[in-house]
């Protein structure tokens, strides 16, 4: 109770998540009510419980949790913030919940899923619901598709996305378990209520039986769509609106709803298959054999996988184009109809994107429509129509007016029976006017054929245009087709009937049957014509129809007396009279008359022709009075404009304007007549018949005069319908006329004409005289740009795109015919010389035709090629080729933008910026003539903004910010790209992301930001807030989209000069005037910083005086980050650009002096040598300030990088020199902010041409290593080895290689064999210095890990490998030449940076190395020579007996049988495999990549370290954990280095987060926990290791540090927990030898924490102590007691007594009492590792022991050293015989092995026998024979493996210095020192060997820290390789020495001679 009562006080979200169930199941209770009771969603309490809410469905006791899901349920229904914990909720509810037992818990779990989809998280619900679908457990399985079910079943199929759902459906039919497929099909069938037919095709491959049961059910089903019963929190208006209508009795959402059912494509549902790979290899063979049943089997193929019903993009041109050929070529119409069937089906698989395929293959069908069978006819209207759904009306247009004159009526007939298809499928919007009207026209035209069919066909087409568009849209179009025609079409657009093919006299009227029937359905075009609310532009109030009747009205000529007859009926008799009266008065008076008649008239009543007939009747208009003539020609105007004008009158009065339009009098009102039949009969035609006749005269006034009249008319008429070509053709004669008038009145036509065209009017006049063409151009300039009239302005009123049809007059040339197959080929030739002669060719013949039309046959797939070129210059030669293409063709590269627009824009991401700029300057020209929509429609360009390059996605993006704000509309396919955008915003690149933000408004203008917003769901919750806080700003700066252009009113009477408003300013002048205000105001900003400091005058002195730095707290971090947060641009640039610059100078403003930040940013570099200088004089006394600023200081020191005066540059270095310095003293370390945004552009200055600046930039490297770990230079620096600029990457080489010798390999980040195989490239460098430094980089590695090397590098070419070996054996001579040795005292300086990360890492040396570690660091000195020296042995004997250094290198004689060559030199044999020249075995694969991993451990960079020990936990929790068998002492010693550099560093920067120490600590402690975990592993750890370890941990216990930060006791108690695996699992012996060490090293030499330290490992050593009865028997006790004697030696009994505490004697005490009590008197035979065991106090001791203990019955024997005991009663004569014989054998050369058998055995059966007497007189190497022969005898009989590296002991000088020289017994003295401490590395004993043998060793006898091995670690594969070939090869000089103490050995000489033999014969 009293527990209870302790949780009850607690609040409720503690209750909630206590330990005890009962606790949290009353704190559940507690919050439903509570989650009921709060008022408010938006409360703060809510927030309390986000991150319980998981917890309260997963609970582990089940009653609580059917509580705690209630209240979860409460929680979603009522917090506002409830949306945050959808994932980890509904995860929860799927694997905790849906498999419980409880029908309740999983209703509730069901309820709550419910839920959250009601609160708008539908998305994440299905996405979580579908993962659980994969779960094992089958209960789980049924419960997450009953939910979706549910969910689908209330919230309706516009709620939950159906998509994912059908793509897993049919993996359920196939489970194992009946409830998971019955609760499938409840949910199929569930779906296909909403879905209908949609569902089958995803379904169609499951089992037969399920289809069937499905299909049974479906039969069942309501045919009334379901309706969605339960609502989201957003559509509660709709909820409302519906429960309204159930009220009313009222069922309006019907329509809604098939809607919505009719929503979902079932292509969406499908998955799409991929068949490219899955074409027969030989398809493309066997399409082209010449059997047809060959080209049958290939279709076939084709035919099966086409059927597939969706189809994988990707590249199916070859394929198109094999198919193409076989519809246009292929003899066999068999073969026709299959090509034909596969491509319907390519095109009805790819859908849209078939789309660039579909102008190659249209033209080919439409031809092949000349085919009279009905089953080719229908093949080929299936793949017809399945083309026109992947692309436009508008783009197959060209290809389809290109056959309407075809002479084959087949082929007319199906192209009129195509197009009536087509029209079906299309609307307002997809049937422009510019795509209609050319096509109507080639129909009328038919209408009027001879054949029936084509006659029908084109009536039906026609008839379907008019029911879709409207008839007031199409009747302009058939002012031509006569009223009977006319008639004849009404039927066929009045019902869907009339929609049909009526009569197709070839007997295909039945032949579009099939899939086209069901394509193109009559009820497609019901949805056709126009809006009826909708108003048709018409003029004046006038119909189309009459509009066009009375512009295009022709009547028959009358007679003249016709002509009198009606003209009196209308005039006055006298006005008839006198018009040819002599008298001009008469006349005059006639005229009036006439002119007054006409006035009063009625128009229908007016008779025209016979007026203007009376008009001129003589004389006619060649009147002579300037009176009459003017009246005369008023009345002709007043005519044309109040009657019913025809062209036949026109014709009539035409010549008498012309001839007076020259007249100084008359021409005035000849001109306005001219304007009123131009407005009677349109302008083109009275424009083409005026200038004609003007050109047939030769009066030159009357043609210039006309000239005039033509520009003004064309300025006031508009442009449309002119006849280009024969306009150009006159205004070319006009421009060749003698008269300069007419030439003037040429060129200002040309101009008007400009005003409408633009640059492709000029293209015309190229070939003129240069003074013409200048005067041309000057024209041109005075006129705004093309096209700044519409045709919409046109004085007629006729509405219509204007730019459009203007560029559709011009006269085209169809260049397909020049487009060969042999000039195709030619472009796409391997030979980059032939590919460019193939693009010349072609821009000749463009340049030639000047105008083409859209056909330009295959030349579109071999230009894409081109793109794509390795050749940069062919790729810009194709751009210009583009470009070319935008102005020949016009509009019609419109059908050309999916094929080679979109590959423009994939150009876009060349890295080479005039690529770029050359591809953008194409795509805003192909934009000019194309409109942006194309564009735009389809998933092309969100599949390009998918690329993940930075170059393509800024300037597309900057591209699109561009373009977006100019449309009034966008297709909907534009929000494919929002996903690629908000990618982009997140972008690694800076300038992507700019751009990207730039263009977010410019999206959301035309999306909206709710679409946007939305779209955002399917962000990462972190990515997601960021995107959606940009898109709230975005929305604030969004465009408005702009206005609709101003529809002019088109009536008559709308005067001239209200029509044709001119603009009072051009626009190109308003541009310039825009421009230079705009320069002008930039100029004056950027003299600022000039002009006002020589305005200050001598106040600018007086300022100087301050400081010119200002330390402004935390700055430096606040722009660190902003970057990070993509606030401002990350210094990344190729060359600076002004943004750049003026955000630096923004930052600056608050840092620096103002007068220094303008001298620095002065355009005068004088101004910056000055700044530099005061920098330079201030750097020590505002040191601090500097530091504050030194982000700044070097970015502005970066863009002087990018500068060209030497002056400054120089100046610049020798401050970065200084700079440098002062950091280094400071102990200031550059940042990752700070390095990134300055080194790689000090790496750029390192190839430099001038040697004095690469001279001093590499002095500041040099210094950048000591504030910047080596380690992160080196990544800079193998990015400068990537630079076109030889000097640089030669110079970046040389840096690598003096990093490496410096460093040692650790410094190559991130990986040493990656780094080292890109560095190995540059071996084959064309330039010399570069594969110079290349080579040299590598052979210091060499240098560093020898022949490991080889592996790093990789494989390289023969050449380049030779080029190595030679150079690594140059190297070696020169080393071997240098002074091999090196003072002790020197060494530590120079390998002072052995650790790449920080140079003050390194420990001083706190004692001289003693003799050992000297003796490895001189063989280590030695070895890197050893390698390269020439012969087969690498071995000189000569240098061998000159060698002083103390270091006797062995031969290598791995590759070479020399058994039979020394055959009396008989040795043990060998049991192990043979090691392979490169070590492979001993250092295969896996180990290198553990060491490599090892490597980073010990990284200066935590996240670096923290990685490694991931992998290395990975491995260790693996089953495969005994691949760390080898590098147990090697993962160790780099977690102790990584320890020492947290205690040293990382625990006193200030700048690390604590966070990420405590991280690092737990992964080193959790690594070493599961390491020593495991028995076998933890035996690995050798003594010294084992020694530094303790003490490493102790330490980390003792650090107060640690307990100051959170989560630090957490540490410190794990580390409890490893102290305590080590000592239970470690190898007991070097446990114990290691803390008596350690024990004995913190009492001599006391450091701050000694006294802990010492206590600490003494309670260690008394807990191995309790160990001892249980692990004695494992114990090495010749070594602990070893280490007792040591330590008893350096504190004997006195001393130790002196300590402050007794402890530590006691301690001692302790053990070598419970050593006693557990082995007796047995101990004593333990002690042979001790030199003089009578000088040592420990015997003495013991024997006390025994004393006291009563134990001192022990014989006497063990203290004299008799090997017999007295209880074996052999005599000692008959013991000395047999071992004396035994002896002989062993020496002599063929008994040898026979007699360390014999020995062996003797042991075996005597095992107390004494063998020192007949050893101690031979040498020691005899010794070491002898023993090492008995260990591999025990080894062989005992079945074990043979272990690599054999045992040593300290030994002592020989006895004998007669046989070998003193010099050579040390080294082989010192090389059984690096056997023994191997040894002791590998955990070995070393207890066989008796014999005693003085140690070369100082008295304190060493200890092999983890800091010495860690020294020769890099040669320590050189070592093992040499012990290997010492003891498996021919008989080294070991052997030697024991052979010689025998009377038949053979001394060293012998054996030199030898090798001398061996050598000569090889020779």
């Amino acid at each position: 109770m009293g527990d209870d009562s302790e949780w009850m006080k607690l609040p409720v979200d503690q209750k909630c998540e206590h330990k005890v169930w009962k606790a949290r199941l009353s704190g559940y209770e507690e919050a439903l009510k509570l989650f009921q009771m709060i008022p408010d969603e938006k409360s703060p309490e809510w927030g309390k419980y986000l991150g319980l809410i998981k917890k309260f469905v997963t609970d582990s006791n089940a009653v609580a949790q059917l509580k705690g899901l209630e209240a979860a349920l409460a929680f979603v229904e009522n917090a506002h913030v409830a949306g945050k914990t959808t994932g980890e909720v509904v995860s929860g509810v799927v694997t905790k919940v849906f498999n419980q037992p409880k029908a309740r818990a999983k209703e509730l779990g069901a309820e709550i899923c419910l839920m959250y989809i009601e609160i708008e998280k539908a998305e994440v619900v299905q996405d979580e619901l579908l993962k659980g679908l994969d779960n094992k457990n089958p209960k789980i399985v049924v419960a997450c598709l009953e939910t979706l079910r549910k969910a689908l079943s209330e919230f309706g199929s516009k709620v939950v996305t159906l998509k994912p759902v059908v793509k897993i459906l049919p993996k359920q039919f196939e489970s194992r378990e009946k409830a998971v497929r019955e609760e499938a099909k409840l949910l199929a069938v569930e779906i296909f209520k909403w879905i209908r037919d949609s569902l089958r095709p995803p379904l169609q491959n499951i089992n037969s039986v399920q289809l069937k049961e499905l299909e049974e059910e479906w039969v069942k089903l309501p045919p009334s769509p379901p309706r969605q019963s339960r609502f989201l929190r957003s559509q509660q208006g709709l909820k409302a609106k519906l429960q309204q209508q159930q009220a009313q009795g009222q069922d309006q959402s019907n329509d809604e709803e098939e809607e919505a059912a009719a929503a979902v494509d079932p292509y969406e549902l499908m998955e799409a298959a991929e068949i490219l790979s899955k074409l027969p290899k030989d398809f493309y063979e066997k399409i082209e054999a010449k059997k047809w049943q060959e080209r049958k089997e290939a279709l076939e193929a084709v035919e099966t996988l086409t059927k597939n019903p969706k189809l994988e993009n990707g590249d199916y041109g070859d394929l198109v184009r094999a198919l193409k050929k076989v519809v246009g070529k292929d003899t066999n119409v068999m073969l026709v109809s299959l090509a034909a069937k596969c491509l319907a089906a390519l095109a009805a698989g790819l859908r849209k994107k078939f789309g660039t395929y579909a102008g190659q293959v249209a033209p080919t069908i439409l031809e092949k429509f000349k085919e009279k069978k009905p089953q080719v006819v229908q093949a080929l209207q299936e793949a017809m129509d399945a083309i026109f759904l992947t692309t436009t009306l508008q783009n197959l247009s060209e290809d389809v007016l290109a056959v309407m004159d075809n002479k084959n009526p087949s082929i007319k007939q199906q192209a009129s029976l195509f197009l009536a298809r087509s029209f079906r499928l299309c609307t307002q919007a997809t049937l422009p006017k510019s795509v209609l009207k050319p096509l109507c026209a080639a129909l009328i035209k038919q209408v009027n054929d001879s054949a029936p069919e084509v006659r029908d066909a084109a009536f039906e087409a026609l008839g379907t245009a008019m029911k879709v568009v409207g008839e007031k849209a199409v009747n302009p179009f058939l002012a031509d087709l006569d009223k009977l025609k006319l008639d004849k079409e009404g039927p066929r657009r009045g019902g869907q009937q009339g929609a049909r093919a009526s009569a197709d006299g070839a007997g295909t009227a039945e032949t579009s049957g099939g899939r086209s029937r069901s394509v193109f359905s009559p009820q497609a075009a019901a949805g056709g014509p126009a809006k009826k609310g909708k108003a048709a532009p018409a003029a004046g109030g006038k119909s189309k129809k009459s509009a066009a009747e009375s512009k295009d009205f022709t009547e028959t000529e009358l007679a003249v007396e016709a002509c009198e007859e009606l003209a009196a009926a209308v005039l006055p008799a006298s006005c008839l009279q006198q018009l040819d009266s002599a008298n001009w008065k008469e006349r005059l008076a006639s005229m009036e008359e006439f002119q007054r008649a006409v006035e009063t008239m009625d128009r229908a009543a007016m008779p025209c022709q016979a007026l203007v007939r009376m008009l001129t009747k003589k004389p006619g208009l060649k009147e002579t009075n300037f009176q009459v003539m003017q009246i005369k020609l008023h009345v002709v105007a007043l005519v044309a404009q109040r009657g019913n004008f025809s062209r036949t009158s026109a014709l009539l009065a035409l010549d008498g304007l012309v001839d007076k339009v020259g007249d100084v009098k008359c021409g005035g009102n000849a001109k306005e007549a001219l304007t009123a039949i131009g407005q009677a009969c349109s302008l083109p035609w009275t424009a083409e018949q005026v200038v004609s006749t003007a050109f047939a005269q030769k009066n030159p006034k009357n043609q210039a005069e006309a000239l005039n009249w033509l520009s003004t008319a064309i300025k006031e008429f508009g442009f449309s319908g002119i006849n280009v070509k024969a306009f150009i053709s006159n205004v070319k004669t006009a421009l060749g006329a003698t008269n300069p008038a007419i030439r003037t009145a040429a060129v200002t036509l040309l101009g008007v004409m400009f005003l409408y065209m633009g640059a492709p009017l000029r293209v015309f006049f190229e070939d003129e005289k240069p003074a013409l063409l200048s005067q041309i151009d000057a024209e041109f300039e005075k006129v705004p740009p093309a096209r700044l009239y519409s045709e919409g302005a046109s004085r007629t009123g006729r509405g219509g795109g204007g730019g459009q049809d203007i560029m559709d007059l011009l006269p085209r040339t169809d260049i397909s015919d020049k487009i060969s197959s042999d000039l195709v080929s030619k472009i796409s030739d391997k030979n980059w010389k032939i590919r460019k002669e193939g693009l010349d060719e072609v821009a000749a013949i463009i340049s030639e035709a000047k105008f083409i039309t859209p056909s330009i046959g295959e030349l579109s797939l071999a230009l894409k090629g081109r793109l794509g070129d390795s050749n940069k210059i062919l790729v810009q030669q194709t751009l210009s080729i583009l470009q070319q293409l935008s102005t020949s063709m016009g509009p019609g590269l419109k059908q050309h933008v999916k094929a080679l627009g979109i590959p423009v824009i994939t150009v876009l991401g060349d890295s080479k910026p005039n690529v770029r700029a050359a591809a953008l300057a194409t795509l805003q020209m192909w934009v000019e003539q194309t409109g942006m929509k194309e564009w735009l429609e389809g998933e092309d360009l969100s599949e390009e903004m998918k690329r993940e390059n930075p170059f393509l996605r800024q300037e597309l993006l900057g591209w699109l910010a561009e373009k977006l704000p100019t449309l009034r509309a966008a297709p909907a396919d534009l929000a494919l790209c929002v996903p690629q955008l908000y990618a982009c915003l997140e972008d690694r690149n800076g300038d992507v992301r700019k751009k990207a933000q730039d263009a977010l408004p410019t999206f959301m203008m035309h999306l909206g930001y709710d679409k946007m917003n939305k779209a955002t769901g399917k962000l990462k919750p972190a990515s997601k807030d960021q995107v959606v806080a940009m898109l709230e700003k975005a929305r604030a700066v969004m465009p408005a989209k702009p206005a609709a252009p101003a529809k002019p009113s088109g009536g008559r009477e709308t005067s001239r000069a209200q029509t044709f408003p001119l603009p009072e300013t051009p626009p190109e002048t308003a541009a310039l005037t825009i421009s230079s205000s705009s320069s002008s105001s930039s100029s004056s900003s950027q003299g600022a910083a000039a002009k006002k400091p020589a305005a200050k005058g001598q106040k600018e002195d007086e300022d100087k005086s301050g400081p010119i730095f200002t330390l402004v707290p935390n700055a430096k971090e606040q722009r660190i980050k902003e970057e990070k947060q993509l606030k401002i641009l990350k210094w990344n640039f190729i060359t600076p650009r002004d943004e750049y610059v003026e955000q630096l100078k923004t930052q600056m403003s608050s840092c620096f002096a103002k007068w220094l930040q303008d001298e620095l940013f002065h355009f005068d570099f004088q101004r910056h040598v000055k700044a530099i200088g005061v920098m330079m004089e201030r750097l020590e006394s505002e040191s601090e300030a500097t530091i504050g600023c030194l982000d700044l200081i070097l970015k502005w020191f970066t863009l002087r990088f990018f500068d060209t005066n030497t002056t400054v540059l120089m100046k610049v270095l020798e401050y970065l020199k200084l700079l440098f310095a002062m950091l280094n003293r400071e102990n200031y370390h550059l940042t990752e902010y700070e390095a990134s945004s300055f080194v790689p552009y000090l790496i750029l200055k390192v190839g430099e041409s001038k040697d004095v600046v690469r001279k001093d930039v590499r002095a500041i490297l040099a210094m950048l290593c000591k504030v910047y770990p080596a380690s992160k230079v080196f990544p800079f620096l193998m990015e400068g080895t990537k630079s076109k600029n030889s000097k640089q990457r030669a110079e970046c080489l040389e840096e690598l290689g003096c990093l490496i010798e410096g460093y040692g390999m650790n410094v190559c980040q991130p990986m040493p064999a990656k780094s080292l195989k890109e560095i190995a490239v540059h071996i084959g460098d064309r330039d010399t210095s570069v594969r110079n430094a290349a080579l040299n980089t590598v052979v210091a590695v060499y240098n560093v890990c020898g022949d490991q090397v080889y592996k790093l590098i990789g494989n390289l070419s023969e050449k380049d490998m030779s080029m190595l070996e030679e150079r690594i054996k140059r190297s070696a001579k020169k080393t071997q030449a240098a002074p091999p040795k090196q003072s002790a005292a020197d060494r530590p300086q120079r390998e002072q940076p052995s650790n790449p990360n920080a140079t003050f890492l390194r420990k001083p040396a706190q004692e001289d190395p003693n003799k050992l570690n000297h003796a490895r660091q001189n063989a280590q000195h030695g070895e890197p020579a050893h390698p390269s020296i020439p012969k087969e042995f690498q071995l000189d004997l000569d240098m061998i007996e000159m060698d002083q250094s103390g270091v006797c290198e062995l031969p290598d004689l791995v590759q070479h049988k020399l058994d039979e060559l020394l055959e009396p030199i008989t040795i043990p044999e060998p049991k192990m495999r043979s090691v392979s020249p490169h070590f492979d075995d001993l250092h295969n694969n896996t180990a290198s990549t553990i060491n490599f991993v090892i490597s980073q451990v010990a990284s200066g960079d935590i996240n670096t370290s923290i990685q490694a020990l991931a992998q290395i936990d990975e491995v260790l929790r693996q089953d495969k954990a005994e691949v760390m068998s080898g590098h147990i002492d090697q993962f160790l010693i780099a977690t102790l280095m990584q320890l020492r550099l947290i205690y040293s560093t990382h625990m006193a920067d200030e700048r690390l987060d604590k966070k990420d120490i405590i991280t690092l600590y737990s992964c080193i402690i959790g690594n070493m926990l599961s390491l020593f975990s495991m028995d076998s592993l933890a035996k690995e750890a050798s003594m010294g290791v084992l020694k530094d370890l303790m003490h490493g941990v102790i330490m980390l216990m003792l650090d107060g540090r640690i307990e100051d930060i959170e989560d630090g006791q957490q540490v410190i108690r794990s580390v409890n927990l490893l102290v305590i695996r080590v000592l239970e699992n470690s190898d007991q012996t070097n446990v114990i030898s290691a803390l008596l060490v350690l024990l004995q090293d913190s009492l001599v030499t006391p450091v701050p924490g000694s006294p802990m330290l010492t206590e600490l490992v003494m309670k260690c050593l008394w807990r191995m102590i309790r160990y001892l009865p249980e692990n004695i028997n494992t114990i090495n006790l010749d070594r602990v007691l070893l280490d007792v004697h040591n330590f008893m030696k350096v504190f004997p009994k006195e001393k130790l007594k002196q300590l402050k505490s007794d402890v530590p004697h006691r301690t001692l005490k302790t053990l070598l009492h419970t050593l006693c009590r557990l082995t007796g008197a047995k101990i004593l035979d333990h002690l042979s590792m001790i030199e003089n065991r009578n000088e040592s106090e420990l015997e003495a001791h013991l024997r006390r022991s025994f004393k006291h203990s009563h134990l001192s019955g022990v014989k006497s024997e063990h203290g004299n050293d008799r090997g017999l005991r007295t209880d074996d009663r052999m005599s000692k004569a008959k013991v000395s015989d047999i071992l004396s014989e035994i002896f002989k054998k062993i020496g002599s050369k063929e008994n040898t092995k026979e007699g360390l058998t014999e020995l062996y055995e003797y042991k075996q059966k005597y095992s107390d026998v004494d063998l020192e007497p007949f050893l101690k007189n031979t040498s020691q190497f005899f010794q070491s024979y002898v023993e090492r022969g008995l260990r591999i005898i025990e080894s062989e009989r005992e079945g074990k493996p043979r272990i690599q590296s054999s045992s040593g002991r300290p030994g002592r000088r020989p006895t004998a210095p007669d046989s070998v020289s003193s010099n050579e017994e040390v080294n082989l003295a010192v090389y059984y020192e690096k056997l023994k401490v191997l040894r002791q590395r590998q955990g070995m004993e070393n207890t066989t060997r008796r014999a005693a043998i003085s140690s070369l060793l100082s008295p304190k006898p060493p200890v092999a820290s983890s800091t010495d091995m860690l020294h020769s670690k890099l040669s320590q594969l050189k070592e093992s390789r040499e012990l290997y070939q010492q003891e498996h090869s021919a008989p080294s000089p070991t052997h030697g020495h024991a052979r010689s103490a025998s009377p038949a050995a053979a001394n060293l000489d012998d054996l030199k001679k030898r090798l001398e033999r061996i050598k000569s014969k090889r020779q």
